[in-house]
């Protein structure tokens, strides 16, 4: 269940971005199995994504106040068919906040979950080396599981990984492209990585971020059952609008602040 308890009044303030919506989920076990894409009603409500962004004006307060950044290295990770420009908001904000926040470094998601995993492997270690200290990855949608095999393969390397919006169960299966030109490679990393749970969990801290309201990814399929470590934290977004929300600026400006336990910071 949610630990987030709601008083009277908090609903008008968090739609308007004054309060957050997140909510934490302290056992995946009570959480529904995805049983297919997104409902047509909720894919309909992406139309809404440009209200989450909208809520960035009243949240500036609480942004502005999220703890400061160590310099480390952030490496942020668009979804499938995302340009990299999408992320550059966030990428400003924890800039701001002091990270070294950079984009992946390869333009638009073309969807090649499989390629991208050595090519992004190859740069985050390649940067580690030049920086000194392990990265942060931060992935949206697709972005997240590249995010993931990276972590998987190279734990030394990487300090933690934040997703949202991704896919962890089911593949091309839960999305609302399931009958897209992407689905055979989506299809492809979601064997390649449940194979690679059973034998080589991830084991750096990870914090998996989603939303009833995601229209692009049902949010069932994004709860990761397999690492036991692994934090969910409940939004109120759009897929589409996640990337703008304030809640999700919030949670990844509180976890990047946390040390490389995964604890709290004092």
């Amino acid at each position: 269940m949610p630990s987030r308890t709601w008083p009277a009044g908090a609903a008008v303030l968090s739609a308007t971005g004054l309060w957050s919506r997140a909510a934490t989920h302290d056992d995946a076990r009570d959480l529904a199995r995805p049983d297919g894409p997104p409902t047509p009603w909720t894919m309909l409500g992406e139309l809404a994504a440009p209200l989450d962004a909208a809520r960035l004006v009243a949240a500036l307060p609480r942004l502005a106040a999220a703890p400061r950044g160590d310099g480390h290295l952030v490496v942020d990770i668009p979804g499938w068919k995302a340009p990299e420009l999408t992320g550059a908001p966030l990428r400003a904000y924890l800039t701001r906040l002091g990270y070294d926040a950079r984009g992946w470094g390869f333009g638009t998601n073309t969807g090649d979950p499989r390629r991208d995993v050595e090519r992004l492997s190859a740069r985050v270690l390649e940067l580690v080396e030049e920086k000194g200290q392990p990265a942060s990855l931060v992935g949206w949608s697709l972005g997240g599981v590249i995010a993931r095999e990276v972590a998987r393969r190279h734990p030394d390397a990487v300090r933690r990984v934040i997703t949202y919006g991704t896919p962890v169960a089911g593949g091309a299966r839960h999305t609302s492209v399931a009958r897209s030109s992407n689905a055979g490679a989506d299809a492809h990393a979601d064997r390649v990585a449940r194979r690679l749970d059973a034998s080589s969990p991830i084991r750096v801290p990870l914090t998996v971020l989603f939303s009833r309201r995601d229209g692009v990814v049902a949010w069932q399929a994004c709860i990761d059952r397999a690492t036991p470590s692994a934090e969910h934290v409940e939004v109120s977004s759009t897929h589409l609008g996640m990337g703008f929300d304030p809640d999700v600026w919030t949670l990844v400006a509180d976890r990047l602040a946390r040390p490389s336990d995964g604890a709290a910071p004092a």
